[in-house]
């Protein structure tokens, strides 16, 4: 669904720029609070995992095909604040790397992508949990509900900003029947992935889970033979010293290499058929007015590196740069914020009076 330049006319590109500006900057303050030592590398990764299965489209419709948006997968893993920023990176990188999404779009595709996904993705999530029983499978299932809403959400919000700054005379009604009809199909393969993904991060590593905290079983100890509830004060600390001591490198590196895998090897095999938006935008002359992107000339433009002939070995050397590029980017930011938030803390310590 990435918006390439001349969708959308300058005056609500520069709209939906300051409003994608004004939601990082929130969710850089937010993220102080979702980030921590363990979750910080996560976040990264999320980000470059996100990367690689974008490339991986799948066949949805007849000559149409689908990927990843990846807001409700972030959201549910390391949180909505820091999912905004994750799928931001993402967008980022892929504009100015990849020359995929406008880049006078970017905030077009920040709006759309990351935070309607984001937001909707985290109000279905928290409102299923409220209903559903506290188990983990509730989490897998609300995630993938979640994710399945995320995506006709995201083609409805562009419909609405092409009803305001379109640059061509499309009907409405058929814009908005065609979007969310064929974003319904591709929610499904949002929703499988997301699924899984939550799934198998959860059933290794629940504590990292973001959607997942609260969830854990209460601490028993055995006395005479006889299963009872730990005292509060031992539950209370019993799960964060668990947490503490399991390390988090053995889900990074598994995390990393399942991305470079994705972007380097399996990418090859995606559909070629156009996304949802290209083939809607083909079909009722939303496209028209398209520009040629302004890093047409980038060296891994469309996901291939310039002056290697082979195909396959093109475009795995690219998803791979851009896996590495988007972690150490995503990384690099979420480490930052996470620094931000100790210093916050270490000065409002010594700050405070003591009684």
């Amino acid at each position: 669904m990435h918006v390439p330049d001349g969708f959308i006319n300058a005056p609500v590109s520069v709209a939906a720029g300051v409003a994608a500006a004004a939601a990082v900057a929130v969710s850089l303050r937010g993220a102080r609070r979702e980030l921590d030592e363990r979750t910080a590398p996560l976040a990264g990764l999320v980000a470059a995992f996100i990367f690689a299965v974008q490339m991986l489209n799948f066949p949805v419709a007849a000559g149409t095909s689908g990927h990843l948006l990846g807001g409700a997968l972030a959201a549910i893993l390391v949180g909505p604040y820091t999912g905004v920023l994750c799928v931001s990176v993402v967008l980022l990188m892929q504009g100015i790397l990849f020359a995929d999404g406008g880049l006078t779009a970017l905030g077009v595709n920040i709006t759309v992508m990351g935070v309607v996904t984001v937001v909707t993705a985290h109000l279905v999530f928290r409102g299923l949990l409220r209903v559903l029983p506290p188990t983990r499978r509730s989490v897998t299932v609300a995630g993938f509900v979640a994710a399945l809403l995320s995506v006709p959400a995201a083609a409805a919000a562009f419909t609405a900003v092409y009803a305001v700054g379109g640059t061509t005379d499309v009907p409405l009604g058929k814009v908005l029947t065609a979007m969310v009809g064929v974003h319904v199909l591709i929610g499904i393969g949002e929703a499988l992935i997301t699924a899984a993904t939550v799934g198998a991060v959860i059933a290794v590593r629940p504590d990292l889970v973001h959607g997942a905290r609260g969830l854990t079983a209460p601490l028993k100890l055995r006395v005479d033979g006889v299963l009872v509830d730990a005292p509060a004060a031992t539950a209370a600390t019993a799960p964060a010293a668990g947490a503490a001591a399991g390390s988090t490198k053995k889900v990074w590196a598994t995390g990393l290499v399942t991305a470079l895998v994705l972007a380097g090897f399996v990418s090859f095999y995606a559909s070629a058929d156009p996304d949802g938006l290209e083939k809607v935008a083909a079909d009722k002359g939303i496209d028209e007015k398209v520009e040629e992107h302004a890093a047409a000339g980038s060296p891994l433009a469309d996901y291939g590196v310039k002056d290697v002939d082979d195909a396959r070995l093109s475009g795995g050397l690219a998803g791979v740069i851009g896996v590495g590029v988007t972690v150490v980017a995503g990384t690099g930011i979420f480490w930052a914020v996470r620094r931000r938030r100790t210093d916050d803390l270490t000065a409002t310590a010594t700050t405070t009076p003591v009684a």
